[in-house]
């Protein structure tokens, strides 16, 4: 198994605690992986089989417990009598109701209970209702680049195996794989689970053609702002227009499948969110370049989306900065703290190129940190009080 120790010790943080953990994820990314590493941790730590109760919902051998009422029953009956039992349910957005259930149990028995799931519908009112207050959702994202290294031979510099990561993304299934058949056809996969079950199917859309020409323009931009206008215009449906609401809430969907992730524009000087030209992220760009063919890798942007989500992971809120008419790439905040990011693959190629990445950064008049990420290998570590650091370095830290 690949460390994924962080995540871990967030369950361990919340063990025992009146409150149900919920991990929610992009299919694939390692939330079964992570509850087994979490019964091994409890069974390490002296809890008896009896008391653990594990079910995988994807699994065929559960398929009769997907009503909220069949599965309390199973339940009930191996509830241990003689201490708490930790229950892990795996998948839980197959049990129509399951909200119900976890509600009764919690009540009724001394429990301890995880949740996963692979789209936010398991986070909907419903659930936010009944289990009001009583829930915290830890959010997991494919492998860090750091996670990735992990599962690699260090024979080879951190930068030869950065370049795979970039091309083939974080599942951990393809961090230990090198066959690139293999690797296409697990991508395959994954991507039309998440886009027909997670989307069309849980939508109830007719029209998934039109889904995938959407993702399809979406991925290809990745780095760029988009509106829902130009997005309708460059996907329009065998000529027939689709509303902005209606592209809007196909965009919501796809974040809610954890398939892409949103980044919204911050007007730093008048501290106020903008409800225009947002960006969208893929979660995991191996899916994205598979999708596309490998054929629009391009650098900057894919590096831009790798810190996007590597900042997430650190545990930050992260925006796009807007400087009166300069963009900063990322506003990261996490409580009272701040930081300002520049994403470029190099700017070695003279000091206009280095001038034009610092110039949002001259318009701010806060003294937060401000730091450039690039893929140059220099002994340049600031210019003129910003950070620079090299991209892989940085994400190894």
């Amino acid at each position: 198994m690949i460390d994924r120790s962080e995540y871990l010790n967030r369950l361990i943080e919340f063990k025992d605690g009146n409150i149900i953990k919920v991990i929610t994820g992009i299919r694939r990314c390692g939330k079964s992986t992570l509850l087994a590493m979490f019964t091994d941790y409890l069974k390490v730590n002296g809890v008896a089989d009896e008391q653990i109760i594990a079910m995988n919902f994807e699994s065929v051998k559960f398929a009769h417990l997907q009503d909220y009422k069949a599965l309390y029953r199973y339940i009930e009956s191996r509830i241990f009598k003689n201490g708490k039992t930790y229950i892990l349910l795996d998948e839980i957005q197959s049990v129509d109701n399951f909200e119900k259930t976890v509600n009764s149990l919690t009540v009724d028995f001394d429990v301890d209970i995880y949740l996963t799931g692979s789209n936010a519908y398991m986070l909907s009112s419903d659930l936010s209702t009944v289990l009001s207050g009583r829930y915290v959702e830890i959010k997991m994202y494919p492998l860090s680049f750091k996670e990735y290294m992990t599962a690699q031979d260090s024979g080879k510099p951190a930068e030869d195996y950065f370049y795979d990561y970039m091309k083939y993304g974080g599942l951990p299934f393809i961090s230990n794989e090198k066959e690139e058949e293999k690797i296409n056809a697990y991508l395959d996969g994954i991507y039309n689970t998440v886009i027909f079950k997670d989307v069309v199917q849980h939508n109830n859309i007719k029209d998934a053609a039109f889904i995938e020409k959407l993702i399809r323009f979406v991925f290809s931009s990745i780095g760029s702002p988009v509106s829902p206008s130009s997005i309708a215009k460059a996907v329009k449906n065998d000529n027939r227009g689709i509303s902005h609401e209606t592209i809007e809430n196909y965009l919501d969907m796809l974040c809610k499948a954890y398939i892409l992730s949103k980044a919204v524009r911050y007007d730093v000087k008048g501290k106020s969110y903008l409800k225009t030209l947002n960006k969208y992220y893929a979660t995991d760009l191996g899916l994205r370049n598979h999708v596309l063919g490998y054929r629009q890798i391009e650098p900057t942007h894919a590096l831009e989306n790798i810190i996007y989500f590597e900042l997430l992971k650190r545990g930050y809120r992260v925006d796009i900065g807007k400087v009166g008419e300069f963009e900063i790439d990322f506003v990261a905040t996490n409580k009272n703290i701040v930081k300002y990011f520049q994403v470029a693959w190099t700017v070695n190629g003279g000091s206009e190129i280095l001038r034009r990445e610092c110039r949002p950064f001259d318009n701010i008049q806060d003294h937060y940190e401000k730091t450039i990420i690039t893929m140059d290998k220099d002994f340049i570590s600031s210019v003129n009080g910003i950070n620079k650091i090299n991209a892989v370095d940085f994400l190894q830290n």
